[in-house]
């Protein structure tokens, strides 16, 4: 390729990332307009997300922890952004492949925009502006890249060469002549002249690129990008719900918790502390953008196979008797010993009375919960009303539930893996069965039914650096929610099993802390550990991944002792 072609070809790279750069701007103010969930990166990222394989999704969270989203997100604008500079490189040879790659985002972004289970015509909308902006600037922009002087071109290729490589022997073929350069705007062909050094030879010459021009449209392209990102996250933050719940007073339980025991807590300097805050509780899901629901707004609908459909607005939820009790989440991604995983205090309305007030019909067995942003999840009823507290959660350790954890209200029910259990932003439930209805998750191959299993985990010692020899404490915790635990055994290598101190708890939905002190010796050692449920189970040494409905196996650490 020659100098001037080039040159063309970075500089329409550079257009095409203006165009995308402008195109998200855009999109992004209409997005707040419409929706900050129809923006095109989060319609693309929450369709990339729908069609993750298990393994992937697995991967993903293993590696990038809470931070997926962001990882997924930041991928997608780089991906964005090589694309739009491969558009802008191509349109500067033909305009109309530049066109037609516009057209390849175009119908990315309207398919992830209308297959959203809660898609709208408006949703498409931002992702329409994007295009009209991205055709707009692209054009403005080619018809200001000229090749390079033809002096510009000798200086570099050395004398006695044409000015421009489109030039072509006078023997060459007429086709190739005529395609040297006739996409060069103000281009003129010079009659071919004979020459001692060859063949007479034909050249282009060409007019001085119009680079101030450029510049000029690039910089007023950047601002329009600019002011309209700022724009849309200005609309964006005005739908916030956040004011809401710092002046949202939830009414206290009608039967207070008695104080939790001595002893809740043992005293190891890097255990998990017997209640998660809200900063540090994990969060997996499927929303790349958090919605905002409105309390004012939100209504809770139960219907399906039930004698009477029942609505509930949220002051109809908080002004029915609350329950508050402690009790462990945990997510099936999480991996053995995995940080997915948490305890806090959670305060709401008792699903199984609502459940009962709407009459179950005879055959059903699942509820098929559906959050504000289309997600599902099938919660075994037979579950729910067992007499365990299934809330309709509105409050978590003791303040209104975090936009990240739910509000203005979620499900929590104790002894079940979230995906089927724990929806966040609720806005359905629809009483039917397992046979006919199946949730997001089991549409990909996990299992429909999963209650959590009895596991443990090890805090201390991390086996990140090397320990004294002497006293040393195992620690961690343990959980099987809704049986309880009843032992927790550590093993030093493949020596015996030895039974760990337990903490008081205040209740079976909850995990419970443990510990062993170990007398260390010098070397290198396996620290395993195992817990034993109330019901006579034990966690078993089987290594399992996640999927299909949970990992399993002996949380395990090597250590260095000097």
């Amino acid at each position: 390729m020659n100098v001037t072609k080039a040159r063309r070809a970075a500089l329409g790279a550079v257009a095409g990332v203006l165009a995308g750069g402008a195109a998200l701007g855009v999109g992004q103010f209409v997005a707040g307009i419409t929706g900050a969930s129809s923006s095109p990166v989060v319609a693309v990222g929450q369709l990339q997300i729908d069609f993750t394989p298990p393994w992937l999704k697995n991967w993903a969270i293993a590696h990038f922890g809470s931070d997926d989203k962001l990882v997924l997100v930041t991928g997608i604008l780089v991906v964005l952004g090589l694309f739009a500079a491969c558009v802008g490189a191509i349109a500067t040879r033909r305009l109309v492949y530049g066109l037609a790659g516009l057209g390849v985002f175009a119908a990315v972004g309207l398919t992830a925009s209308a297959t959203r289970p809660t898609a709208t015509f408006g949703s498409m909308l931002p992702t329409l502006a994007a295009i009209a902006t991205a055709v707009v600037v692209l054009l403005v922009l080619e018809r200001r890249i000229a090749p390079l002087p033809a002096a510009a071109v000798a200086a570099v290729e050395g004398p006695g060469v044409a000015e421009l490589a489109g030039t072509q022997s006078a023997r060459d073929e007429p086709a190739r002549d005529e395609l040297a350069a006739p996409d060069l705007p103000g281009a003129t062909r010079t009659p071919a002249v004979p020459s001692s050094a060859g063949p007479a030879r034909q050249s282009w010459a060409v007019p001085e690129p119009r680079r101030r021009s450029f510049l000029a449209a690039g910089a007023v392209t950047v601002g329009v990008a600019a002011v309209a990102g700022l724009a849309g996250r200005i609309l964006t933050e005005r739908s916030s719900v956040a004011k809401f719940i710092q002046t949202l007073r939830i009414p206290a339980p009608v039967k207070a918790l008695p104080p939790l025991p001595a002893g809740v807590n043992l005293n190891v300097p890097g255990i998990s502390p017997f209640i998660t805050s809200d900063a540090q509780f994990y969060r997996v899901d499927t929303a790349i953008v958090l919605p905002q629901v409105n309390p004012d707004s939100w209504q809770l609908r139960i219907h399906g196979m039930v004698s009477r459909e029942i609505t509930l607005t949220f002051d109809d939820l908080i002004r029915r008797p609350l329950i508050e009790d402690y009790i462990t989440l945990c997510c099936v991604s999480n991996p053995v010993a995995g940080p997915y995983v948490g305890n806090a205090l959670w305060l709401g309305a008792s699903l199984s009375s609502v459940l009962r007030e709407a009459g179950i019909k005879a055959g059903a067995d699942q509820l098929l919960c559906t959050s504000v942003d289309g997600f599902t999840s099938g919660t075994p009823i037979q579950t729910v009303m067992d007499g365990r507290d299934a809330l309709l959660a509105v409050a978590m350790n003791g303040q209104p539930l975090p936009v990240a954890h739910g509000f203005p209200a979620r499900m929590v029910v104790p002894g079940l893996y979230g995906y089927v259990s724990a929806t966040k932003w609720v806005t359905d439930i629809e009483v039917t069965t397992f046979a006919g209805n199946y949730a997001y998750w089991a549409q990909r191959g996990w299992s429909q039914q999963a209650p959590i299993k009895t596991e443990s985990r090890i805090d201390v010692p991390t086996g990140n650096g090397p320990l004294k020899t002497g006293t040393v404490t195992v620690a961690g915790v343990a959980w099987a929610q809704h049986k309880g635990i009843d032992a927790v055994e550590v093993q030093i290598d493949n020596g015996p099993w030895h039974v760990a101190q337990l903490s008081e708890v205040p209740g079976i939905d909850c995990w419970r802390q443990w510990a062993w002190n170990w007398d260390a010796t010098a070397g290198n050692h396996l620290i395993s550990a195992r817990a034993t449920d109330d019901t006579g189970y034990t966690q078993t040494s089987l290594q399992a991944p996640p999927e299909p409905n949970g990992a399993s196996g002996y949380p395990q650490v090597q250590v260095t002792v000097t």
